[in-house]
C-alpha cells in the first residue's frame, strides 16, 4: 500500500503542474519530489505522470489514480480530525471555505470567537466563489464554507443554513462628480467601470437588465482587498453588500451613491453549506454557533434552508 506522503505529493504535482512549484507548495526539493513520484510508479507498476509535453499531463492511469488519491487523503484527515476532535476542541483542526464577501467580514468575525474561545484550535479558511467551493466540500477538502446559496438551492447533495441579510449598496471613491447629483440611476452607473465579484448567473441577468450593458460587470475580481483598492484609486462603481463596506465608509475611503443604492433591489444571500447526511466535527459546529443568526424570510422560503442551531 502506498503511504498518504506519496499521494499527497502526487496530488500536489498534478494540481501544480510542474515539479518546481508543487515542490515549493509541499516545502520539498524537487529532486525528493521526483524520488517520490518515482516510488509511487514503481510500486503501481505504471506511469503516472506525461514528462513529454511543456505542461505536466497525467496518463489515464494518473488520472485514475487521482480521483481516488484525493479522496483517500481526505478521509486520512477527516478520520484524524475526527479522533482528535472527540471532547478536546483545544487540539482539533477545521477546514472551511469562505466566499469573497463572507470573507471578508463575516467570516473571520466568527472565527476570531472562536479562537479567543479554542486558542489551540487550528483552523485554515480557502476563500473562493461558490462554485469551486461546493466542489472542494464534495471531495471532502473542506467540512463546510460560508457563501453565496442562490445557485445552490436545489442541489440535494447539500444542507444549507441561511444567514443574515445585508443590504447591497453602491458606492465609489470620494470627489466624483456623481457624488453632487441630485439622482444616479443605473444608465448613469453603466457609464463607468462596473466593478465586482463573480456573480450569480440571476444576479448577472439583472445587473444587465438594469444598466443595458451587454456584461454585468467591467472588472471582475473574488479578492475584496483587490476590489476596495481599485475603487480608491479609479472611477469605478461597485454595488456590494453593506457589511463589507462599512469600515471604508466610515474612514471616508469610499462614500456612498445613496440614490443608485435606493434602487438597488439584491441583498446578500449568504449560507452555510454543509454536505448532506454528514455530520459535523464539534469544530464545525462550534464555528458555526459563532455565525450570526438567521433572519426569515430573506431566501426564497420555497428553498430547502434550515436554521442555524446554536
Amino acid at each position: 500500500m502506498n503511504d498518504l506522503r506519496q499521494l499527497k505529493h502526487f496530488i500536489a504535482l498534478a494540481e501544480h503542474g510542474s515539479f518546481a512549484r508543487a515542490a515549493l507548495a509541499l516545502h520539498l526539493s524537487q529532486p525528493a519530489l521526483s524520488r517520490s513520484l518515482q516510488n509511487l510508479e514503481a510500486s503501481l507498476g505504471c506511469r503516472l505522470i506525461d514528462r513529454h509535453t511543456r505542461r505536466l499531463g497525467l496518463t489515464a492511469q494518473g488520472r485514475m489514480l487521482l480521483e481516488h488519491a484525493r479522496r483517500l487523503v481526505a478521509a486520512s484527515q477527516a478520520m484524524t480530525r475526527a479522533v482528535q476532535q472527540i471532547d478536546n476542541l483545544q487540539a482539533g483542526q477545521l477546514c472551511m471555505g469562505a466566499g469573497p464577501y463572507p470573507a471578508a467580514g463575516l467570516v473571520p468575525q466568527a472565527v476570531a470567537r472562536l479562537i479567543s474561545d479554542y486558542p489551540q484550535l487550528q483552523v485554515e479558511v480557502l476563500v473562493d466563489d461558490w462554485r469551486e467551493l461546493r466542489q472542494r466540500l464534495l471531495r471532502e477538502e473542506i467540512e463546510i464554507f460560508v457563501g453565496d446559496v442562490r445557485e445552490l438551492l436545489d442541489d440535494p447533495a447539500l444542507d444549507i443554513q441561511r444567514l443574515p441579510v445585508c443590504p447591497v449598496i453602491a458606492v465609489c471613491r470620494p470627489g466624483r462628480p456623481l457624488l453632487q447629483q441630485h439622482e444616479v440611476d443605473f444608465r448613469h452607473a453603466a457609464e463607468w467601470p462596473l466593478a465586482g465579484t463573480h456573480l450569480p448567473e440571476s444576479v448577472a441577468a439583472e445587473v444587465r437588465r438594469d444598466t443595458g450593458r451587454d456584461q454585468a460587470l467591467s472588472i471582475q475580481c473574488d479578492n475584496v482587498a483587490f476590489l476596495l483598492q481599485l475603487l480608491q484609486h479609479s472611477d469605478a462603481i461597485c454595488m456590494a453588500p453593506s457589511d463589507i463596506l462599512r469600515q471604508p465608509l466610515a474612514e471616508g475611503l469610499l462614500c456612498e451613491l445613496t440614490s443608485l443604492s435606493a434602487r438597488i433591489r439584491q441583498h446578500s444571500a449568504y449560507g452555510l453549506v454543509s454536505r448532506r447526511g454528514h455530520s459535523l466535527s464539534p469544530a464545525a459546529a462550534a464555528l458555526c454557533s459563532r455565525l450570526p443568526q438567521p433572519a426569515t424570510g430573506s431566501i426564497d422560503s420555497a428553498s430547502r434552508m434550515l436554521p442555524v442551531t446554536p
